[in-house]
C-alpha cells in the first residue's frame, strides 16, 4: 500500500473514497535524482534527502538518471513521504521530473515507483530542464539551459516553455571525485551547444544566446564551471538562485497549474495539455 498513509482495510478504503469525492486532490511534485530525491506537496513544503539516507538496498537505486532498483527507490521515496507531519493523501495530481531524452522504459520504471508510493489520480512527466526553467522564473521566450547533476548533464533549448532541442551526457559533478574536471564538463556542454548551432534550431539558439545560459543543478555551485563556460561560449552564465531544487519547484508549479485545469473538476477526466 502507499507508505504515506492509506490503510488497506475495506472500511478505510471506503472512507478514503468518500473523502476523495469531496476533497480537492493534492498537488505533488517528485524529482528522482542520481544522488538525491525530492518531494514537494502543496501546503506541506519540500522534503529532500540524499541517497545515503535511504535503506541500504536503495543506495544505488538511480544511476545516470535511470532507475535500476525499483523496490529500493520505492523504499526511499516512501521514507521521504513519511516525514510529512500532515500525510499526503492518495489520489493527488502529480508531476514528476524526468531526464531529457528519457526512454519509455525509464518512464515506465518511474511510473511504477510513483504509483506504489502516492497512487496519484493523475501523473504527468515533465523534462527536468523545463521544470528547472519554470522554477527559476525563466521559461518565457527562448532559453538556453544546462542542468549539470551528479551523474547526468543536460543541455536544452526551450521556446515558450517547451523543449525544442536537447543533448545529454552521462557525466556530472559526482565524477569530479573520480578524476573528471570542471573543464571536461564545460567541454562537453560546449560540444552540445556547437551541435545545436549546426542543426535546424540554430536561429532560435542564436537568439537564446544573446540572453545567456541558465545553469542549474549541482554544477551551478561550482564557480569554476561557470567561468569555463563563459570563457568558451563568450556569453553570460546565470546561476539559478536555488539550483538544486529549481526543477522540483517548477514541477510543483506545474502540478498546481494542472489542478486549475477546468476538466479536472469533472470526475474521470484528464487534461489534454499540461507538461510534456
Amino acid at each position: 500500500m502507499p507508505a504515506n498513509l492509506v490503510s488497506s482495510r475495506p472500511a478505510a478504503r471506503n472512507r478514503d473514497a468518500a473523502l476523495a469525492a469531496v476533497t480537492p486532490p493534492t498537488a505533488i511534485a517528485v524529482d528522482l535524482g542520481s544522488s538525491a530525491i525530492g518531494v514537494w506537496a502543496a501546503h506541506r513544503g519540500t522534503i529532500t534527502g540524499p541517497c545515503r539516507d535511504a535503506p541500504a538496498s536503495a543506495g544505488a537505486s538511480v544511476r545516470r538518471g535511470s532507475i535500476v532498483d525499483v523496490d529500493g527507490c520505492i523504499a526511499q521515496l516512501s521514507e521521504l513521504a513519511r516525514r510529512y507531519a500532515e500525510p499526503v493523501p492518495a489520489g493527488g495530481v502529480l508531476v514528476a521530473c524526468r531526464p531529457v531524452l528519457a526512454g519509455a522504459s525509464d518512464q515506465a520504471a518511474m511510473r511504477r515507483v510513483i504509483d506504489a508510493v502516492f497512487a496519484p489520480s493523475l501523473l504527468q512527466f515533465i523534462d527536468t530542464v523545463r521544470a528547472a526553467a519554470i522554477g527559476s522564473g525563466a521559461a518565457a521566450g527562448t532559453l538556453l539551459i544546462a542542468d549539470v547533476g551528479a551523474q547526468v548533464s543536460e543541455l536544452a533549448l526551450l521556446k515558450d516553455g517547451h523543449v525544442i532541442a536537447a543533448r545529454r551526457s552521462d557525466l556530472g559533478t559526482g565524477d569530479l571525485a573520480l578524476g573528471a574536471t570542471t573543464d571536461l564538463l564545460s567541454e562537453i556542454l560546449v560540444r552540445h551547444v556547437n551541435d545545436l548551432l549546426d542543426s535546424a534550431v540554430a536561429p532560435d539558439l542564436t537568439v537564446a544566446m544573446t540572453r545567456g545560459l541558465l545553469l542549474v543543478g549541482d554544477g551551478a555551485s561550482y564557480p569554476e564551471l561557470s567561468l569555463a563556460l563563459s570563457t568558451a561560449l563568450r556569453l553570460r552564465i546565470h546561476r539559478a538562485s536555488a539550483p538544486r531544487t529549481a526543477a522540483l519547484n517548477g514541477a510543483g508549479l506545474a502540478a498546481m497549474s494542472l489542478l486549475r485545469h477546468p476538466r479536472l473538476s469533472r470526475p474521470g477526466s484528464e487534461p489534454t495539455g499540461g507538461p510534456r
